[in-house]
């Protein structure tokens, strides 16, 4: 979890501490339109996955791209 709360933190510019699976634009003002699909982009260098349309369409928080990224075969735990 530390590699994705680091992409999140700088692409957001908020503290990693304060992120959890509950994130979201709803609570996160710097999270706006421009600024979803840079992190869109950065997850999928950071991570090395492509996100289909529609999984990047159903990301409304931090346990949605947990869950995308799992199933691309990312494993986050043990991550820190």
């Amino acid at each position: 979890m530390r590699r994705l709360r680091a992409v999140l933190a700088k692409v957001l510019q908020v503290d990693p501490g304060s992120i959890t699976d509950e994130t979201s634009p709803a609570n996160t003002p710097s999270w706006d339109s421009l600024n979803a699909l840079m992190l869109l982009s950065a997850l999928e260098e950071a991570f090395s996955v492509s996100f289909t349309m529609e999984e990047a369409m159903s990301v409304r928080h931090v346990g949605d791209i947990k869950r995308a990224l799992a199933r691309h075969a990312v494993t986050l735990e043990g991550d820190g």
